[in-house]
């Protein structure tokens, strides 16, 4: 959506500074989830004593590679298996809420009790609703995994006939499936906070208490007894263990979508397992500089996911501000409440943002070096002439020499014949060789890297034959249209430029970034790297 609005390296920007601070969410995601359940595991009451000192970076790293495997398996496979896991944790969660609100109700005085200890540290309702806001944004972890259901939307089932450009069925099946996390996790939370408050004293949420981590595990065992403690504590591994598959699959569609797309990443960033592969070394690497320590990465997680959450909420505000003023009111609070949010935990846990700016500058560095060795590629998929373009060419093989000569033109010149002249003279063609068919490339937006389609017109001006056409980048677009004459004519064209005056390196920044530059060399590479055989390979003539 931002991209859309900003258009443009604006809109590509924002949108490499949000998927640096994506990939700070979904690794630390991983990391965090995976580090937590080796917590539950090293640290449950049924796992022999000599086992609660082992090393857990170890443990951790192990339960990474088994999720990566899983991938590598397939993805179909990895979804199967989530579901499954999540619908048992789902109903050992019910199950032991149903056994803690049993106990509170036959327990009444639980809540007198609570009440009253609330109104002798706070006097009044005001003052427990503003240090309510105060604590509020540490609640931003509470949304996990909400954001991932958001990247996933591509991945939803829509109809058949539903249209790519604005798809109804997916649309709605989108809607069901945010709708039932949000109530799902409304629930659960709810709930869950207000029997572990209620029913667990508060030394046992300290650092080394037994309800510290894995509160509704010790209510569990409290309450249900070990056995099915036990079970609980086994599926919550599990599900910690497999959380990473929501933050996987989220980046598994992110990245494919936009930096391949973008000319920031090499072609096997568009395969499945060569990315799950390279997730699982810079998780190894996260999860290793921070030791397995939940605690130390809960920040950077919450920062990752509130920057996501906020910017979609000022991008979806801006996309109702014309509906009404009920719409644009409320956007506008739902908006303030993530600023709000994210700014306090930013001044909360500052170590959130500078690893978010670590791999927002990794994304940044690495995309730009891959745009830049990617440039000399063939970016346009197909060419397409119309009419007058192609009779163009007929005309050219069937007159003099029947040679194809196609000259460079700017579109901001009309000087045709002093061009014509110029190049006559500095390549030493005659008028019997054959005439010139003068190419005009306009460039468009220039931060894209690939053109599904070059539509070539052509034009008669003042008696002189012209191709024009609009692309991102200028030598992209010679070259694709001199190997499509190559293949429609069985002749290899040639093509007629002169040299830029200027620094060579100044052209080459020019080129990646403004899709101009020194277009005879340019052209020539493309030419050379996408036609190995010299022979069949369209001439550059250059003077």
């Amino acid at each position: 959506m931002l991209e859309r609005l900003l258009g443009g390296w604006k809109g590509k920007a924002v949108v490499l500074i949000l998927l640096g601070f994506a990939a700070t969410a979904f690794i630390i995601t991983i990391t965090l989830s995976a580090a937590d359940a080796t917590a539950h595991i090293i640290e449950s009451p049924v796992i022999p004593v000599w086992l609660h000192n082992k090393d857990r970076v170890i443990v951790t790293l192990l339960l990474l590679s088994l999720l990566s495997g899983v991938f590598l398996k397939g993805f179909r496979e990895a979804i199967g298996v989530a579901a499954v896991i999540v619908a048992i944790y789902l109903g050992l969660n019910a199950f032991v809420l149903f056994a803690a609100g049993q106990h509170l109700m036959d327990n009444p005085h639980v809540f007198d009790d609570a009440w009253q200890s609330l109104i002798n540290r706070y006097h009044s309702p005001m003052e427990m609703f503003l240090v309510s806001m105060l604590l509020f944004p540490k609640l931003a972890l509470g949304l996990s995994g909400f954001e991932t259901g958001v990247a996933v939307m591509p991945l939803v089932k829509g109809l058949p006939h539903d249209d790519p450009k604005h798809p109804q069925g997916r649309i709605k099946n989108s809607k069901k499936l945010l709708a039932t996390a949000a109530i799902i996790m409304c629930f659960y939370l709810t709930f869950s906070s207000i029997t572990t408050s209620l029913l667990i004293p508060p030394e046992l949420f300290a650092e080394g208490g037994e309800a510290n981590g894995r509160a509704l595990s010790y209510l569990c065992h409290k309450y249900c007894g070990h056995l099915v403690g036990s079970i609980y504590d086994l599926s919550t591994i599990s599900i910690l263990w497999f959380a990473g598959a929501s933050a996987i699959a989220g980046l598994l569609t992110l990245v494919p979508k936009y930096l391949p797309r973008y000319g920031m990443a090499p072609d096997w960033a568009l395969a499945t397992r060569p990315l799950v592969i390279f997730f699982f070394i810079v998780e190894a690497a996260v999860t290793i500089m921070f030791k397995a320590n939940v605690d130390a990465q809960a920040g950077a997680y919450a920062t990752g996911v509130l920057v996501l959450m906020t910017s979609a909420a000022i991008a979806a505000t801006f996309s109702v501000w014309n509906r009404n003023w009920f719409y644009r009111i409320a956007f506008v609070i739902i908006s303030g409440i993530f600023i709000y949010t994210l700014s306090a935990n930013t001044l909360q846990n500052t170590e959130g943002l500078q690893i978010a700016s670590f791999f927002i500058v990794a994304i940044l560095a690495s995309s730009l070096i891959s745009r830049a060795i990617r440039s000399t590629e063939l970016r346009i998929s197909s060419v397409k002439l119309d009419e007058t373009a192609e009779r163009f060419l007929d005309e050219a093989t069937s007159k003099h020499w029947g040679e194809i000569r196609i000259l460079a033109h700017r579109p901001d010149d009309i000087n045709y014949g002093v061009k014509e002249e110029w190049a006559r003279h500095v390549h030493s063609i005659q008028h019997p060789e054959g005439d010139f068919i003068f190419f005009e490339v306009t460039t468009d937006d220039t931060s894209e890297f690939i053109d599904e389609c070059l539509e070539v017109t052509g034009q008669v001006i003042n008696g002189y034959q012209v191709l024009r056409c609009t692309s991102s980048a200028v030598p992209n677009a010679l070259a694709a249209l001199l190997l499509y004459i190559r293949d429609r004519t069985h002749k290899v064209p040639h093509a007629y430029l002169g040299w830029t005056e200027g620094h060579p390196i100044t052209y080459i920044v020019k080129y990646v970034f403004l899709g101009e530059g020194e277009t005879a060399p340019l052209t020539r590479e493309i030419l050379r790297s996408t036609e190995p055989d010299s022979k069949r390979r369209p001439l550059i003539h250059v003077g």
